[in-house]
């Protein structure tokens, strides 16, 4: 079988796949994230220096960027918690063998790369075309803060997706449209943003959902979460850091695009786009792998 690299990730779940101990494990990790990512919001703006003069959820200065993506630290904070009080587990067990994971991450990226920097250069629509946002120095010095809370971010919804999520499935259920399925429906539920207007939602819903499929196909195909790691990484590196739009999370982007998730159509006329690229880079990530 193709997933048979996967019992890797399961057999630590294995013990504790009772769904009622994985409803009462998201129940839990949900009431500790709430409150601390609510203290964090009220006071890190502040002490960190923040001016306020933007709201603070459209990301429209590099500051607010790494205050946002900083946040994600105590969802994998409280994930690790409900790990040791519900699974009597670690957030290693979710990831797989340190040293494959980080093989395979380095090793995805190193092909993943290139890929996206093609499809950025490509000639694009006159509606879609960049602007300069940061200016190139200023945004190599912001670099060093920005990539890691990038791979915050990226790390701690990996972790409860195709971590947390998957693994205690398939510990449970031997299909993999159980598996697979459900946590890419909430990974798709996750990414609503309730600033677009209602129709827009579901073209965003369903790049999301197509996006955790692949996901979870590299983590079941090569037992560890590096390559899916990977593929989250690079691809929220290019949509915050290199481009971004106009006046939605923009604040450390090196160029924008004038559409904003607000206008109308904005999210259907990308959706193709966006596919195309995750389909591209999932077969890519597939061949670094030869998996």
């Amino acid at each position: 079988m193709r997933y048979d690299a996967h019992e890797t990730l399961t057999a630590p779940a294995r013990p504790s796949a009772h769904p009622l101990r994985l409803a009462g494990g998201v129940v839990l990790v949900i009431l500790l994230y709430l409150p601390l990512a609510y203290a964090y919001a009220s006071f890190a703006p502040g002490a960190l220096g923040y001016d306020g003069s933007a709201s603070l959820l459209e990301g429209r200065a590099p500051l607010a960027v790494l205050i946002l993506l900083f946040g994600f630290t105590f969802l994998i904070f409280s994930l690790g918690m409900t790990l040791r009080l519900v699974h009597q587990r670690g957030l290693g067990s979710l990831i797989g063998p340190s040293g494959p994971a980080l093989a395979q991450f380095l090793r995805c990226l190193r092909y993943l790369l290139p890929l996206y920097l093609v499809l950025t250069l490509m000639p694009m629509p006159a509606d879609y075309q960049l602007s300069p946002n940061l200016s190139p120095g200023r945004w190599i010095l912001w670099l060093p803060l920005a990539l890691p809370c990038v791979l915050i971010q990226t790390s701690a919804e990996e972790l409860v997706f195709r971590g947390y999520l998957q693994s205690q499935l398939a510990a449970r259920f031997r299909s993999p449209v159980i598996w697979i399925g459900l946590p890419s429906a909430l990974f798709a539920l996750f990414h609503v943003n309730p600033q677009m207007p209602a129709g827009e939602t579901w073209a965003v819903m369903i790049w999301a959902g197509f996006f955790g499929v692949a996901a979870a196909d590299l983590t079941a195909r090569t037992g560890t979460l590096g390559p899916a790691l990977a593929l989250h990484f690079i691809n929220n590196v290019f949509a915050i850091l290199v481009t971004a739009p106009a006046g939605q999370l923009d604040g450390l982007a090196l160029y924008t695009f004038p559409l904003t998730l607000g206008e109308a159509g904005f999210a259907w006329y990308v959706l193709p786009i966006e596919l195309i690229f995750t389909l591209c880079a999932w077969l890519t990530a597939r061949i670094a792998l030869r998996c």
